[in-house]
């Protein structure tokens, strides 16, 4: 019996061991010891289940001990192995030809594998190891070795393990006697065997890789290690760190095995309650990203096949490695930086079924909580946390390709400790092949599932993470995959919260520029974002609906049912509801708009069910890298259920303050990202062409179904004031296309919108005095809702006509349809190519209110102020602008750098065209309708209340015509003759204007057409409006060919049409005259009050002049009479032709109206001065009665500067 047993010693010795002999085993007793010994490292390789790229180098024992069992027990006690000291060296093998030709040279023998479960197995595998010290170096290269600077490398690292022990145990991991434990296997038509591992420490360290100590950067920075880079990180120095310590755990292992004892599965679960790193620095966190990156590519490189490790039958067809950890917590401390990352229930599992040439493997990552503090700021603020949201069991989603992957190998379902109840904050599923297969299949499918989660924005350590992450998690592409592998990708999360807190006293937001923001400090102190059901994903499969790609020709290598390649690629991204809202402070009141908001927060900007989708492909079928594809095909489109905003004076100042504090974290963040990346890059982007960066053939969409935009009145208590002005549309839709024909580039536009109307507040007569000063809400009576808010009057608004179709329906008529055709050639010498084409309609438009009562918004916005100037409000948001990062948008830069500009100037001959040779403009002005709405009596809003079914063009003074077409064209004769003009000539694009209104007609209300009986309206039979056909008129302007002035182009009417075609009736009464004389006269007196703000606001007073900006502000009273005065010499022209002006005609119908109103004045004048004369010498005899008499005196004043002011009308009448 002793003698069967040291055989199946020997053999097993045999299998792990490298040259092992008989000799060398000599048992004393019960006991053998062996020194010095080399494992072999395919052996050690297949039995742990390591990646195919990582080799086992070196694996050396120091002393290694057997204690025998008695004779007697040899079946039921083990044989136990210690070790002092093992040493084992893992490094990733970037020579995958060396690695098979190595392991074909150095596999060990495999006889009695497969061939039955003998004695000797069953030794073998109730042994129990134990370990002292395990020293294991893993030396990873993330894939090929890059060309760059040494610094950085992967660091590698070191793993101490102490008191580690191996025992077999039955099924429910309890320790029995090995006759118990091989029971199970009985009749199970499998061999199972069930181990149990420990240890009592692990620690790993990171040690710096050998070439950082050849790298000439290295040893200037050794010299101490709080040296900094150019962007202020410390990366450079790094002499090794430890990263974990003293942590213990234990392992279940299960091996499957046939009948015939060929390996079939392998299980290790490992189980760590606690891992804690108290203290890393900045440098060795920036490595121990390095390490896990390098650790990730290393595991999944597509460029491997599982017949690079088939030499050792002890590799199992089915592996499962999972690793659960019940607590993380990280410390990074350095002097100027400090975060804490406690993590609980991180769960990683990886699976892997081959078949000998393929394997698949699916990865899966869940993470129970999250949270990330930076200890740095004051005060410590959290920087990710899950939300508070309830989370049901629903939401775990678990994808289809991670159903039923593998086969189960421990045979009692999975273990109670795997993970614990409820749904993981975050959930990985990731199936790859290897090695990579060809297209159509695909190399790698994620899914990754995240819950609901609150982020804190905080600038500093934002820069900081992004440093990091530049640093250490990019991988360069092909390290992992091939370039022609297709992929695809799946993220979902459930929600998101993020706040960007903003330091209204930073200099960055008002010391830079001056501005003294203090009133809009007050309101805000931060931003708030909220998103609920975000996706991304990615994948040449998808459908795309927004894109419509069936019906695009270009795109059939796109469509639905084509073979997938690299060459395409498809994303799309979307949410259910996107909210940003900004933070008030405590002595601001919100009105809360919905319920994911508190009542510290005002909604600014609402989406619903906003899409973005992209399509692109490479030209040539090579793999798509570079996006967007250089000559390719592109496609974008955009779309949105519903957009709100809201928007105040306090809020735009804001948001600018927010985009300027974004603008510079945004230099920042790329001053970071050009450090980490190589200067020979950039400049090999800039060389070359640029039609041949840019795809040949490109497209963007937008369409937006609702569209709700609100300016708010600005205050101080309710930040939530009340709304001035709404603005509603409805189906927007943009499409953009760009290609590029050979030896030119057409870019084309289309622009559609249904419906659009703009509601005021309504001001229920004027807002505004006569000098147009604004006055408040208690003076004008301006009628409140019930949400305490004025109701808005629609001044802008649309009536969609009906089109009728070649299939016998009809559609409605758009408010906007434009198309815009811009072909550019690519050669100088293809000039005459150059055109462009425009056509527009614009139709269905109702205008009403007024221009008195756009002056009085103007004047409640703040855009003009009292003086009728810019207001203050205006006045600093203009200055902001000017000197904020907004004011880059509109600077101009150089399409091309000055170097590569001197090198290939002949290739961008196309930027440089000027204006088109062949210009075609049509643009028409469809069914639109002026109404001049202005002050109604008592009389007339009771009339019009009890008839509201009327519609508002009815209730006053209205214009309207069915067209007004304007089209422009770069030539007026013939084409033969066309092409025969001078160079002199081409230079003004547009040689021919042609103007058309057709159906212009001049309506009065239909309230002036009732009779009026003791106030009250009677009722007009029906139809008392008829609706006549308008005058039409049409008018053509050409370029004279005569005297030909390079400087100013001479513009002549070739001719004129005037029609009428049906009969014209022009009745009004004296009163109606006066009255819509009366309404013109303060409309045109309003227009030039607000031309002259607009000109003051563009600060052009200085051109314009001082007089002109006077006579625009009275432009009603004083100027426009003036004007068609005929004492002035530019009124000649009207008394030469026997014409007077319409004002004129107005004036003189007007004059004795006016006269005996002046009359009436002076003598109701004259009688109130004397009556006040009268009550003075009265009260003067009486002292109880002095101080009426001084208010009297008072009142005589007054009377004295009213008949001055009379006294100056006599003079202008």
């Amino acid at each position: 019996m002793e003698s069967i047993l040291a055989r199946a010693l020997e053999y097993t010795l045999k299998y792990w061991l490298k040259s092992f002999s008989r000799d060398q085993f000599k048992l004393q007793g019960r006991t053998a010891q062996l020194s010095n010994l080399d494992i072999n490292g395919d052996a050690l390789h297949a039995s742990l289940g390591l990646p195919p790229a990582l080799n086992v180098t070196t694996a050396k024992v120091g002393k290694l001990e057997i204690v025998l069992p008695s004779v007697s027990n040899v079946q039921l006690e083990p044989i136990v192995v210690q070790i002092d000291k093992l040493d084992m060296v893992l490094e990733e093998n970037d020579d995958l030809d060396a690695c098979k030709s190595t392991n074909s040279l150095q596999s060990p023998p495999s006889a009695g594998k497969g061939s039955g479960y003998g004695f000797a197995d069953k030794i073998a595998d109730g042994m129990t190891l134990e370990v002292r010290i395990v020293n294991l170096l893993l030396e990873t290269h993330g894939g090929a070795r890059q060309k760059g600077r040494a610094t950085w490398a992967s660091p590698m690292a070191s793993i101490t393990i102490r008191n580690l022990f191996l025992y077999t145990t039955n099924e429910n991991w309890q320790v029995v006697n090995l006759k118990e434990a091989r029971e199970f296997s009985t009749n199970k038509n499998f061999i199972y065997l069930f181990k149990k591992l420990e240890w009592d420490s692990l620690s790993i360290d990171l040690l710096p890789h050998p070439d950082m100590f050849a790298d000439g950067h290295f040893a200037s920075s050794k010299e101490g290690s709080n040296k900094k880079d150019d962007d202020g990180a410390k990366r450079v120095f790094f002499g090794g760190e430890r990263f974990i310590e003293g942590i213990s755990g234990q392992a279940y292992i299960t091996v499957q095995r046939t009948e015939l004892n060929s390996p079939l599965g392998l299980e290790v679960q490992l189980h760590i309650t606690e891992a804690v790193c108290p203290a890393l620095s900045e440098p060795g966190l920036r490595a121990l990203l390095r390490f896990f990156t390098g650790l990730y590519v290393c595991l999944n490189r597509g460029d491997l096949k599982p017949s690079a490790r088939q030499c050792s039958t002890e590799a199992a067809g089915r592996s499962l490695v999972s690793i659960i950890v019940d607590h993380i917590f990280l410390c990074v401390k350095d002097a100027e930086f400090r975060l804490e990352l406690l993590m609980q229930s991180l769960f990683f599992a990886r699976a892997s079924v081959s078949d000998g040439e393929n394997a698949k493997h699916l990865t899966q990552v869940k993470i129970g909580g999250l949270f990330l503090r930076d200890t740095f700021s004051h005060p410590p603020c959290t920087l990710i946390q899950p939300s508070i949201q309830a989370v049901t069991e629903s939401s775990l989603h678990i994808p289809k390709f991670a159903k039923d992957f593998i086969p189960p190998i421990y045979p009692l379902g999975d273990q109670l400790w795997q993970l614990n109840g409820g749904v993981p904050l975050i959930c990985l599923h990731s199936l790859q092949l290897q090695p990579s297969p060809a297209p159509p299949s695909f190399a790698t499918e994620t899914v990754i599932d995240c819950q609901p989660l609150v982020i804190h924005l905080q600038e500093e350590s934002c820069l900081k993470i992004a440093s990091l992450l530049a640093d250490g998690v990019v991988v360069n592409p092909g390290a992992v995959l091939p370039d022609f592998s297709v992929n695809s990708l799946i993220f979902n999360l459930k929600g998101l919260d993020v706040t960007v807190p903003l330091d209204m006293g930073s200099p960055v937001k008002s010391g830079d520029n001056g501005i003294n923001n203090s009133n809009f400090q007050r309101s805000f102190t931060g931003a708030r974002l909220h998103i609920e059901n975000l996706f991304f994903l990615e994948s040449p499969s998808l459908k795309l609906r927004l894109l419509n790609l069936e019906k695009d020709p270009a795109c059939f290598c796109l469509w639905e049912g084509q073979p997938v390649d690299a060459s395409q690629k498809k994303w799309t991204a979307g949410v259910s509801l996107f909210q940003l809202a900004l933070e008030t402070c405590n002595d601001s009141v919100a009105l809360p708009s919905s319920p994911n908001l508190s009542p510290e927060l005002w909604r600014c900007v609402e989406l619903k069910e906003a899409c973005v989708e992209v399509a692109m492909a490479t030209a040539d079928g090579s793999p798509l890298i570079t996006v967007p594809p250089a000559g390719g095909l592109v496609r974008i489109g955009v779309a949105c259920q519903q957009y709100l905003s809201n928007t105040s004076v306090e809020q735009l100042f804001f948001v600018l303050d927010l985009y300027a504090y974004f603008g510079t974290v945004s230099e920042k963040i790329a001053i970071i990202r050009k450090g980490s990346q190589s200067k020979k890059g950039d400049k090999e982007s800039l060389g070359g062409r640029l039609v041949d960066k840019v795809p040949s053939d490109a497209a963007i969409s937008l369409a937006v179904k609702d569209l709700q935009l609100k300016f708010l009145e600005s205050s101080s208590v309710v930040i939530q004031g009340m709304p001035l002005v709404q603005f509603l549309g409805e189906d927007l839709c943009f499409k953009a296309n760009h290609r590029t024909l050979g030896g030119a580039i057409a870019v084309s536009s289309n622009l559609r919108w249904e419906s659009v109307e703009v509601d005021c507040a309504d001001t229920a007569g004027n807002l505004a005095r006569g000098n147009g000063i604004p006055v408040t809400s208690a003076d004008n009576g301006i009628l409140m809702a019930g949400n305490g808010h004025p109701k808005l009057r629609t001044v802008f608004w649309v009536h969609n006509g009906q089109k009728p179709q070649l299939n016998g329906r009809t559609s409605s008529v758009p408010f906007l349809d434009t198309s815009i055709v811009h072909v550019i050639p690519l050669n100088a010498r293809d000039a005459e190519c150059h055109s462009l084409n425009l056509s527009a309609c614009v139709a269905g438009v109702r205008l009403g209110g007024g221009m008195n009562y756009a002056e009085a918004l103007l004047h409640q916005f703040g855009i003009l102020g009292p003086d009728g100037g810019p207001g203050q409000g205006l006045s600093k948001g203009l200055e902001h602008l000017s000197v904020g990062p907004l004011s880059k948008l509109f600077k101009a830069s150089p399409l091309i750098a000055d170097g590569i500009q001197e090198r290939n100037g002949h290739d961008y001959d196309f930027l440089h065209l000027g204006t088109p040779d062949d210009v075609d403009i049509s643009i028409e002005f469809h069914d639109w309708l002026f109404a001049l709405e202005g002050a109604k009596d008592d009389a007339e809003r009771q009339w019009l209340e009890i008839h509201r079914d009327l519609g508002r063009e009815e209730r006053c003074w209205h214009a309207t015509f069915q067209s007004l077409l304007v089209k422009a064209k770069s030539c007026a004769s013939p084409v033969v003759n066309c092409q025969e003009k001078t160079k002199e000539q081409l230079k003004y694009p547009v040689e021919l204007v042609t103007v058309s209104v057709g159906g212009l007609q001049i309506l009065k209300p239909q309230l002036q057409k009732c009779t009026f009986q003791d106030g009250l309206p009677l009722q007009m039979p029906k139809g008392a409006i008829d609706v006549y056909g308008g005058v039409n008129v049409e008018v053509c302007i050409v370029i004279t060919k005569d005297d030909f002035d390079e400087e100013m182009v001479k513009w002549v009417v070739e001719n004129l049409k005037f029609s009428v075609k049906q009969p014209i009736e022009a009745v009004v009464t004296k009163d109606e005259l006066q009255h819509l004389v009366l309404l013109c006269k303060s409309e045109v007196d309003s227009m030039g009050r607000i031309v002259a703000g607009v000109l003051r606001v563009l600060k052009l007073e200085g051109s314009v002049g001082q007089a002109a900006i006077r006579q625009l502000s009275n432009l009603g009273n004083e100027s426009l009479d003036k004007i068609f005065s005929p004492k002035l010499d530019r009124g000649s022209c009207f008394s030469s032709t026997g014409l007077s002006s319409p004002l004129a005609v107005s004036h003189e119908i007007l004059h004795p109206t006016l006269e005996s109103t002046v009359a009436s004045l002076e003598e109701a004048l004259s009688d109130s001065q004397s009556k006040c004369a009268a009550l003075t010498a009265e009260l003067s005899c009486s002292e109880s009665s002095i101080q009426h008499a001084d208010d009297i005196k008072k009142l005589s004043k007054k009377l004295e500067s009213m008949q001055s002011l009379l006294m100056q009308l006599r003079t202008q009448i």
